[in-house]
């Protein structure tokens, strides 16, 4: 069993709530992206994601804005391939990071996530498509997930600690943001 260690960078802030959000679970911190271009995402509370619910520390899983950075990411990454005049609205339900928290390693670990097979990352998405003239091309939910993680190839830099879920929505984005017809015959 392959066993790959991540430290936990410190959480970098951006936009009116940086001198504010200090955990993920904040209940300063904003709960959706801010009303911009055809792609929104909001959240529910975090507290209730699996990340938190399963964590073996969650002081350290709790830390940061890594939602508000994958929502960027998904944002991001959907209007580039969104077809032109198409909206998106999109859910972020439940997010399990890749790795976890392994205390029994020491106290001098307590703040390294520890990435193993079965430390897979998963995201449940519910998502909205409609079309320019506001009819609706799809809703549905999806979850995206790779168990083999490890032996994954991702483009996303070596340093960065959302690597895998940014793939998982690299993988979704290509398959699903294809034109309608297209995505029909799949």
């Amino acid at each position: 069993m392959g066993i790959f260690v991540a430290f936990t960078a410190a959480p970098a802030y951006a936009g009116k709530f940086a001198d504010r959000i200090v955990r993920v679970t904040d209940p300063n911190a904003p709960r959706s992206l801010p009303d911009a271009g055809p792609v929104s995402v909001r959240w529910d509370d975090p507290a209730k994601f699996s990340e938190l619910r399963g964590s073996q520390n969650r002081y350290e899983a709790e830390r940061g804005d890594w939602v508000a950075d994958i929502a960027r990411y998904v944002r991001k990454q959907a209007e580039r391939k969104l077809p032109e005049g198409e909206r998106l609205e999109v859910a972020i339900v439940d997010i399990r990071r890749a790795g976890n928290y392994e205390p029994w390693h020491g106290f001098e670990y307590r703040d390294v996530r520890i990435m193993r097979e079965l430390y897979w990352p998963q995201i449940e998405l519910a998502v909205k498509r409609t079309a320019a003239d506001g009819s609706v091309v799809s809703e549905r939910s999806y979850t995206l997930s790779d168990p083999a993680y490890l032996g994954s190839a991702t483009r996303a830099s070596e340093g960065d600690p959302l690597r895998y879920e940014k793939a998982l929505i690299d993988r979704w984005v290509r398959r699903e943001l294809v034109a309608p017809s297209v995505a029909q015959t799949h």
